[in-house]
């Protein structure tokens, strides 16, 4: 079992520990529809990246593929 061989102080685990605090997100605004997105990526809601679409979402009707 490991024992520590010195005790470590408050400051030097503190100082440590310094580098661990988790950092908020910083959402943009879309361009195209207001809503909240992470930089440099492809929006959620609409599918825009730089001010044009790519993303396509394409409608599957349900019913047709159960038949």
């Amino acid at each position: 079992m490991a024992v520590q061989q010195n005790r470590v102080t408050r400051s030097r685990r503190n100082m440590r520990r310094s580098h661990d605090a988790l950092v908020a997100g910083n959402p943009n605004e879309c361009t195209s529809c207001g809503e909240l997105k992470r930089p440099h990526h492809v929006c959620p809601s609409c599918g825009h990246y730089d001010n044009r679409e790519v993303v396509v979402q394409a409608e599957v009707d349900l019913e047709d593929d159960a038949a």
